[in-house]
């Protein structure tokens, strides 16, 4: 997998709505040539076009599809993009509250990864602090739900939101093994106030022992806010992740 940094477009989700081909192209004259799109099930025929014009690939897409109603379209729109791993970002904390809630929502993550091979992709979850917050008999849902998960099945770790869930994100890492494939890359204040987020190295998460802990992983900067010009912010952890990231 490619060393260099990809880059959530949730992060640009205004200039996205605004102008797609344009948020793109300048994330592309930052030096990034990786994106994360989401939601590309949606508009993928306008993704594939801004792509192209800016010279990225989407190595990996987000899409809401454990409650898809038809999870083919969104397979087929990733064929399209060339995405080859298709990640569902959230399933609401609600949701996770029992050994049970746990079993479902595996199975069916395992389900759509038997059908995401039959298009030549694979299939994850992404998480947010909640389903390390959350626990079943005194451990964190996250791990029984890895435990479940077949072989085929990836993670992509949020290493903000695992630690401001209260874990030792690292050493969940190291647990986690090979199956994470991804890693969302963010810093700021432990809150889940988004809009103390800063770049890379700037903030109280170790993101240095985070990458340390799944060097096979993508890096993919992200935030869910900003509090300034949240293209410098990104320009600020592409810095930071090329001269740090070992």
């Amino acid at each position: 997998m490619s060393r260099k940094p990809s880059v959530q477009l949730y992060s640009v989700r205004e200039a996205v709505q605004q102008d797609l081909s344009a948020a793109v192209a300048r994330l592309a004259e930052l030096g990034l040539t990786q994106v994360e799109p989401y939601g590309f099930h949606t508009r993928a025929a306008e993704f594939k076009a801004a792509f192209a014009a800016a010279g990225v690939t989407a190595p990996s897409g987000h899409a809401p599809v454990i409650d898809a109603e038809n999870p083919r379209e969104v397979f087929e729109a990733a064929n399209t993009l060339g995405i080859t791993t298709v990640i569902d970002p959230f399933v609401p904390a609600q949701r996770w509250q029992s050994a049970d809630d746990v079993r479902r929502i595996a199975e069916r993550v395992n389900e759509l990864s038997t059908l995401a091979h039959e298009y030549v992709l694979d299939f994850g979850y992404h998480n947010h602090h909640w389903e390390l917050q959350n626990t079943v008999e005194g451990r964190p849902v996250l791990e029984l739900f890895a435990e479940r998960l077949d072989p085929g099945v990836v993670l992509e770790v949020d290493t903000f939101w695992a630690t401001v869930g209260g874990a030792d994100t690292p050493a969940l890492l190291r647990s986690l093994g090979e199956r994470v494939k991804f890693l969302h890359v963010k810093d700021g204040a432990r809150s889940t106030d988004t809009s103390l987020q800063q770049p890379a190295g700037q903030g109280e998460i170790d993101v240095p022992a985070i990458l340390a802990a799944a060097p096979q992983a993508l890096r993919v900067i992200e935030f869910d806010a900003y509090a300034g010009d949240v293209f410098e912010g990104i320009a600020q952890s592409l810095a930071w992740l090329t001269e740090n990231d070992a």
